[in-house]
């Protein structure tokens, strides 16, 4: 596992660019048009609760570098757990945010696909420095896609791209040019890109210490066995983090607004 938080960071970004090209139209908006330093609030990763592969063995690789678990949440109709990270020296490191899907909870032909694709891993993949950003373990034709999508989009997903961030976050609270998300959200749609509507394009309020929005998921291609197909891969998220009574800026995550940003990588 990696020994360098920085150089962990570094690759997810490099491996979530390769997938995303409209993450350096969003990134280039803040860092070169409005010379903002584009801060990272969060990431994602998507797994399956199955042994070896579950959100602790996620985890496992951000506990290496100073990071602990903070929260964790439930989205119920999306059969999802999830826990976020925060490290324990700097906070200005972005939080890692990790979901899973509760395979026991889904269909019995769903859990047959997702058992038989993982059956395909090296076990000691999940170990390895790069198990992060080393994309899918298995060989997926496109039917079976389709067929997971019809149940899970969550689990379609995973099963399309696997181990990747599905988001990066720009940090509202860093950028002194804009004061709102909503500012943002103008700023982004300018530029030609398409926000995720689901629960309306702001999801969360002052109420709640978070707002965020986000993208929708580029189409990417992906290399199924019987041939390439560009399905939704990853998103960008922009968030605003508010104090909380006692002054400190509130560093969890709202259920409702995230079970709505799960919806990015919806295809459409």
């Amino acid at each position: 596992m990696h020994t360098n938080v920085n150089t962990l960071f570094e690759q997810l970004w490099e491996s979530y660019l390769a997938v995303t090209p409209s993450a350096v139209t969003v990134h280039d908006l803040f860092d070169k048009t409005q010379g903002q330093e584009v801060v990272n609030d969060h990431i994602a990763l998507r797994t399956f609760n199955l042994p070896g592969i579950g959100l602790s063995a996620l985890a496992a690789h951000f506990e290496a570098v100073g990071y602990k678990a903070c929260g964790e949440y439930h989205f119920v109709s999306k059969k999802l757990y999830a826990k976020h990270f925060e490290h324990t020296e700097n906070p200005d490191l972005p939080k890692v945010f990790i979901s899973e899907l509760l395979l026991e909870q889904c269909s019995e032909s769903l859990q047959e696909t997702v058992c038989s694709l993982v059956a395909n891993m090296d076990k000691d993949a999940v170990t390895q420095d790069n198990f992060l950003y080393s994309g899918r373990h298995w060989d997926i034709d496109y039917p079976t896609y389709q067929r997971l999508l019809q149940e899970s989009e969550f689990a379609a997903w995973v099963a399309a791209w696997g181990y990747r961030a599905n988001h990066f976050t720009v940090s509202n609270n860093h950028l002194s040019q804009f004061d709102s998300i909503e500012q943002i959200n103008q700023a982004v749609k300018a530029a030609g890109l398409s926000l995720n509507t689901a629960g309306g394009e702001i999801k969360g309020s002052v109420e709640v210490m978070l707002e965020q929005s986000s993208t929708l998921a580029d189409k990417h291609p992906v290399a199924f066995t019987d041939g390439e197909r560009a399905i939704p891969s990853c998103f960008y998220e922009f968030a605003k983090r508010y104090p909380k009574s006692d002054g400190s800026i509130f560093t969890g995550f709202v259920a409702e607004s995230a079970d709505k940003i799960f919806e990015s990588t919806n295809a459409r």
